[in-house]
């Protein structure tokens, strides 16, 4: 063997103790604080496993109807939120991280909604409760009653009924009338015909004892009365349906003009107006005109023709000078008389006499043309359309922005494309006006809220807090009670005194010692000063070396 000193661990017939040997030989103290702080750390883990299945949930929404709740988590199960009951069921849990987001998701769907109530605010009277209490629960449950059935209507979302119903007295002079108003909120684009403001009218008024449809007042959510009494002349001014006419046709101009100018000039840099002069009047005119037929070559048709005609003769009347030579046949002259008087004739008979009348009447017929105009309602008048455009964005080589003002023969071909798309007429009178100015943009105010004041990082640490927490308390536990008792189970036991070491010191000499099973080698020590003395030491004297030995064996001082 080398020169080499090889110690090996005391030894005897009996093995080494395990583990479980170990641990049941530690102090009661040490076996105490080792269990209590293995229970603490299961205990710990466990509470974190729960934490992280079922995590930090608040309240969404507390003190809900059953109506309202159903439909909340309905609305919840579509948008993948988990949920939690409490308060049984008059409450709505969900994750902490996601109360805001579903809070504006639910309001924009509307929920949740007040809940009316109805005369079953009658069943809950308190004994005692004086006249004017009683009088007050049976008008607020008048006006649940009804808020339900107006919001039954299909374009009614939510309704508002404020009834004003004044003491009676015995004097019949004296007595106030009740009255009523009604607010609504429609549907997206839903509106309420003149019918259906009537029936609402009708439905309030005849629910009321001597209400009258006049006291009653209808208004929606922007404000507008759109109930009108009956004795108000409809044609004074337009009613609800013809200003909403006029605000669809304006509106499909400008998207007309929007979606032609978008892909020309961008999204962000176009604003379009336009005004339409619409004509509601309803006009019906009868013509007839009448047209002689005219020309040799006109065909003349005849209405009508009736002919008379009458003939006749009278018999012969005696003629001449009464008298006795008129009496006389005449006589033929001997001679013709020049310058004289012509001797008197006698008496002649006179010869028969005939009469004819003829007459003929015809009637023509002339041209007649009867015509009915009546023209349609809601006619575009005149339409007036105002575009601004911004400048033009350009960014030099160098990467710098700048506006840039559009061209004129850019305006003149914007122009003409708005004039396409709005069918610009001149004729009409319609006006059509494209400018370009440059948009101004607000600053946006950025405020730097600190890190530690911000909600998500505040939202953040509330989730992060419980698991942080359990986390040190394992940490603590495990370094504090567990740690401490694994060591001293896990340390070698201590060689009992007595026990034989064999040494071979340059292998001359064997110590004699008791057979031991296999020993575990010693670590060598890290420094080798020492050992090279010793090493040096049993070379020179062996003997002295062995004698050291023996006295450690026996146990008697070196």
């Amino acid at each position: 063997m080398d020169n080499a000193v090889i110690l090996k661990s005391p030894g005897d017939l009996t093995a080494a103790p395990g583990f479980g040997a170990r641990l049941a030989s530690l102090p009661p103290k040490s076996k105490f604080n080792l269990g209590l702080g293995a229970a603490a750390l299961v205990g710990v883990v466990l509470a974190l496993l729960m934490w992280n299945s079922q995590g930090d949930y608040k309240v969404l929404y507390a003190n809900l109807s059953d109506k309202d709740g159903g439909a909340i988590i309905a609305q919840l199960s579509q948008m993948n939120i988990p949920y939690r009951h409490s308060d049984g069921g008059a409450a709505i849990l969900v994750p902490a991280s996601k109360v805001h987001d579903a809070r504006l998701k639910l309001a924009s769907a509307g929920l949740p909604k007040a809940s009316v109530g109805g005369f079953e605010m009658m069943d809950g009277a308190r004994f005692g409760q004086t006249q004017f209490q009683e009088r007050l629960t049976f008008q607020r449950g008048l006006e649940g009653e009804l808020s339900r059935s107006i919001t039954s209507l299909a374009a009614v979302e939510s309704a508002r009924v404020h009834l004003a119903l004044p003491n009676q007295n015995g004097f019949f002079r004296e007595q106030q009338k009740p009255s009523a108003s009604v607010v609504l909120t429609l549907h997206a684009g839903r509106t309420l015909d003149r019918g259906q403001v009537a029936g609402i009218v009708h439905l309030v008024s005849s629910s009321v004892p001597e209400m009258s449809p006049k006291a009653v007042s209808v208004l929606d959510q922007t404000g507008a009365l759109i109930s009108s009494p009956p004795d108000t002349n409809a044609q004074a001014g337009l009613d609800a349906q013809q200003l909403q006419y006029i605000a669809q046709i304006e509106q499909g101009y400008s998207k007309r003009i929007a979606e032609l100018l978008e892909p020309v000039v961008g999204r962000d840099n176009l604003r379009a107006n336009v005004t339409a002069d619409i004509d509601f009047a309803q006009i019906e005119s009868t013509e007839k005109l009448f047209k002689p037929n005219q020309g040799a070559t006109a065909e003349v048709t005849v209405r009508s023709e009736q002919t008379t005609e009458q003939s006749g003769s009278n018999p012969a009347a005696p003629s001449g000078v009464p008298g006795a030579a008129s009496n006389q046949p005449p006589l033929p002259a001997a001679a013709p008389l020049t310058g004289a008087a012509a001797p008197l004739q006698t008496a002649q008979a006179g010869g028969p006499t005939a009469n004819t009348r003829r007459e003929a009447v015809k009637n023509y017929e002339v041209d007649e043309t009867v015509r009915v105009t009546r023209n349609a309602t809601g006619t575009v008048k005149r339409l007036n359309a105002a575009v601004v455009v911004n400048n033009r964005t350009v960014t030099d080589p160098k990467g710098k922005v700048t506006q840039v003002p559009l061209a004129p023969e850019e305006l003149e071909k914007l122009t003409a494309l708005v004039q396409e798309s709005i069918g610009y007429n001149k004729e009409r009178g319609d006006s059509v006006r494209v400018i370009n100015a440059p948009f101004k943009v607000e600053p946006v105010t950025v405020v730097d809220t600190p890190i530690w004041k911000q909600p998500e990082i505040l939202d953040m640490l509330r989730a992060a807090a419980v698991p942080a927490g359990l986390s040190l308390v394992a940490l603590l536990v495990f370094f504090g009670m567990i740690k401490p008792g694994l060591k001293a189970a896990l340390e070698p036991a201590v060689p009992p005194p007595g026990s034989a070491i064999n040494a071979s010191v340059g292998g001359a000499e064997a110590l004699p010692g008791l057979p031991a099973p296999a020993m575990q080698m010693l670590e060598a020590p890290r420094d080798t000063a020492k050992l090279d003395a010793a090493r040096a030491l049993a070379k020179e004297n062996p003997a002295a070396v062995a004698h050291i030995v023996r006295g450690w064996v026996n146990g008697q001082p070196a």
